[in-house]
Order: structure tokens, then C-alpha cells, then sequence
């Protein structure tokens, strides 16, 4: 679906969508629990459809590895890795786009430590074995998703179980947010240091009724267009979240400053194309964006995407390996078509981008933010976004 949009500034109130990745681990838990949770304020986006329904035949009575379709979901994926293990004593996990793709070689490591089968053929990843109690070792610096799979699994074997990060941990905001999840539902994993955690086995997830907070990460781009010009309102955020995205709030503000700004965006990878838009048009101001690496694998190469459309756009992006140095203009010359790359993130960015452009912007494959916010062009549509 290709959608042109007019140059316009936009106005009024919005309140986020639901965060994608509480819902994520608030589905598992409820889940584990065996049922009588009641989780509400639930999008019905791609990935969380792909939680749903993959738990679905986790969980339904029967024999064999049962067929788990993630969709594009890293997260869904991830998770339930180590959870078919332990209750099923594995899975086949299937994928679309670049999902299967995308590196697992943390898991393998400790799988073929712990004697634990895998194989990944024609797009079709198979586990099979018992997932032991004992110590599991594994960088930091790669995907929380892993993190977060182990912290559900753990605590239903009968032993307990350390984590161990031989790295920094990255993205720890996703962590504490899995922790506060767990705790919510009765389960223990407890920190020990920056770089460890111990769980205790022999746990029981209990049921629990909550509410998903609005998200941070699509309420990113609304800061971002804001920073632009917009008179867009916010509303329903938790100020006290433990999401770590809300460090959107100060960096964007950071953004609306003179002066040269370098962000470190390992805590919170997500921000970095709303983040980039907001840089792109801050006039002879130099932005630096780092700490960025693990971008290249997400639903698409993320920092080459925001840098092919932004300069397409009439932006000046420069890409690094692991970051973005974007030199501030007055305005964007749009009148151009731009790829989404399928990334739900480069469409939602290409989108606030037209709001300073100097003429229209056609985004193709614009359906791609029905990934994480289905209603994103309602929105948009709603603050006084143009199509034509």
C-alpha cells in the first residue's frame, strides 16, 4: 500500500497505542498461570496476534513439537524459545519476512552446552530437549529478547538457575520491564549486581489482572513531531513507567536545543528513527546518534533504511557501523517516493518527516506499521495529516 501525504503541520491530543512489549510479557505470564487473568488495553497489532497465537498451540493439549508462526515478531520468537522447551520439550518455529534471519546464536551456545537439539533449515527452526536448571552465560550486548526468554523459563524448572552477562547489559530498560511483569505475577528473578540474576525453581506463575501502559516507543514519534513544529498533545503516558524508551521525553528535548548532541541509544535501539528525523531538521546542528549496531537486524538494516529516506528526503545522514551523523537543514525538499523497507519504524518516520517537506511524499509499503500500530494513519489522519 503506497500512501502521499501532504506537507502539513499537525494538532491536537493523542494518546499512544499500547505498549507492544508489556503486552508481549503480560500475554506469556497470563498464560503460564494456566488462566482467570484479565489483561487489558491490549492493541491488536502483528506481533501481539503472533504472541496469541503462538502461545495458543504452546499451550493446547497434545503430543510433538507443536508449529509456533511468529510472524516478523523477534519478540514472540525469542521468548517462547525456552519456554517450548520446558513445556513441550520443544518447538518448530516459522517466521515472515527477515525473522529467521535474524542472529540466535546466544541460544545455540548455551544449547549445545546444555545438550539441547537445534537445527535451522528452509526457514524453520527446530529445538527439542529438556531445558536444565544451572548456570546460563551469555553476552549482554545482544538482544534483552534473550534475557527475557530465560527469566520466564527458568523459575518453572525444579532447580534453581543464575543468569550471567559476560557483557554490559543493553536495552536493560526491556529487562526491568520483564522483572516487573514476573513480580506482578508471583514470580522471583532477582539482580544480582549489573551483570547476573538469580532464579529460584520451583515457582508457580500466578493469575493477575492488569492494564498495558501506552507506549513509548510509537509515542517517540509523536515527540519527534512535536519537536518539529506540531502542537501535539500527549496523553495517557505513565510518567513513572519502567519502560526504558521514556527516555524519549528528555532526548528529544535535548534535540530542541542549539549546540552540538551526541545520544547513546544503546538502552533504547527503538528510538533511533524518530530520534533521526528530529536531528535531520535541526539547521547546522550536528547530531551524532551511537551505540546503534544491533539496528542492522531488525526488520530491516534500520540505520542504512533511516539513512536512504531521510536523505532522500533532502536530509544529510551520514552512516557508520554502529551509528548516524546527521548535519541539521532548514527543511526537506520531499516530492519524492520513499521505501518503507517493510520496517514499521522507517514508515511512521517518513511520515513525520513530511510534515516539514516542501512538497508531498509518497511512502510505499506504508501498511507495515500494522506490525506494532495498526491505527498509526487514523492518527495521523486525525491530527490534521493530509493524503492525497
Amino acid at each position: 500500500m503506497d500512501i502521499t501525504i501532504a506537507p502539513r503541520l499537525l494538532k491536537g491530543r493523542i494518546t499512544p497505542p499500547p505498549s507492544k512489549s508489556q503486552a508481549h510479557r503480560a500475554l506469556i505470564a497470563a498464560a503460564l498461570a494456566g488462566g482467570g487473568s484479565r489483561i487489558e488495553n491490549l492493541a491488536d497489532s502483528q506481533d501481539i496476534q503472533a504472541t496469541s497465537r503462538c502461545l495458543a498451540a504452546l499451550c493446547a493439549p497434545g503430543s510433538g513439537l507443536p508449529l509456533l508462526d511468529c510472524g516478523e515478531s523477534g519478540s514472540t520468537l525469542r521468548f517462547l524459545i525456552p519456554l517450548s522447551l520446558v513445556l513441550r520439550g520443544g518447538g518448530r518455529f516459522t517466521g515472515r519476512g527477515r525473522l529467521m534471519e535474524r542472529p540466535q546464536e546466544p541460544y545455540f551456545r548455551l544449547f549445545e552446552e546444555k545438550h539441547v537439539c537445534y537445527s535451522l533449515e528452509a526457514g524453520v527452526l527446530t529445538v527439542r530437549g529438556a531445558l536444565p536448571s544451572g548456570c546460563y552465560t551469555l553476552p549482554g550486548n545482544v538482544s534483552s529478547q534473550f534475557i527475557t526468554g530465560l527469566l520466564y523459563a527458568l523459575p518453572l524448572l525444579e532447580g534453581d538457575s543464575d543468569i550471567l552477562l559476560t557483557t554490559p547489559l543493553e536495552s536493560g530498560g526491556y529487562v526491568d520491564m520483564a522483572l516487573d511483569v514476573l513480580e506482578r505475577f508471583g514470580v522471583r528473578a532477582v539482580p544480582n549486581g549489573s551483570c547476573a540474576f538469580h532464579v529460584p525453581g520451583g515457582q508457580t506463575y500466578r493469575p493477575h489482572d492488569m492494564a498495558i501502559e501506552s507506549d513509548y516507543s510509537q509515542a517517540a514519534f509523536w515527540y519527534a513531531a512535536r519537536g518539529l513544529g506540531s502542537q501535539v498533545e500527549l496523553q495517557g503516558l505513565n510518567p513513572f513507567s519502567v519502560q526504558g524508551d521514556r527516555c524519549i521525553v528528555e532526548d528529544s528535548a535535548s534535540l530542541c536545543g542549539p549546540g552540538e548532541v551526541e545520544l547513546d541509544v544503546s538502552q533504547c535501539p527503538d528510538l533511533v528513527p524518530p530520534l533521526a528525523v528530529q536531528a535531520a531538521l535541526r539547521p547546522g546542528q550536528t547530531t551524532r546518534i551511537v551505540g546503534a549496531a544491533r539496528l542492522r537486524m531488525k526488520e530491516s538494516d534500520r540505520l542504512s533504511a533511516v539513512t536512504q529516506v531521510l536523505n532522500a528526503l533532502g536530509s544529510r545522514v551520514e552512516e557508520h557501523p554502529d551509528s548516524l551523523t546527521i548535519l541539521g537543514v532548514d527543511t526537506l525538499a520531499g516530492g519524492v517516493a520513499v521505501d518503507s523497507h517493510n520496517d514499521h519504524r522507517i514508515a511512521m518516520m517518513a511520515a513525520v518527516a513530511t510534515t516539514r517537506a516542501a512538497a508531498p511524499v509518497t511512502i510505499r509499503g506504508a501498511e507495515s506499521v500494522r506490525k506494532s500500530y495498526p491505527n498509526f494513519w487514523e492518527d495521523y489522519q486525525r491530527l490534521g495529516g493530509m493524503f492525497l
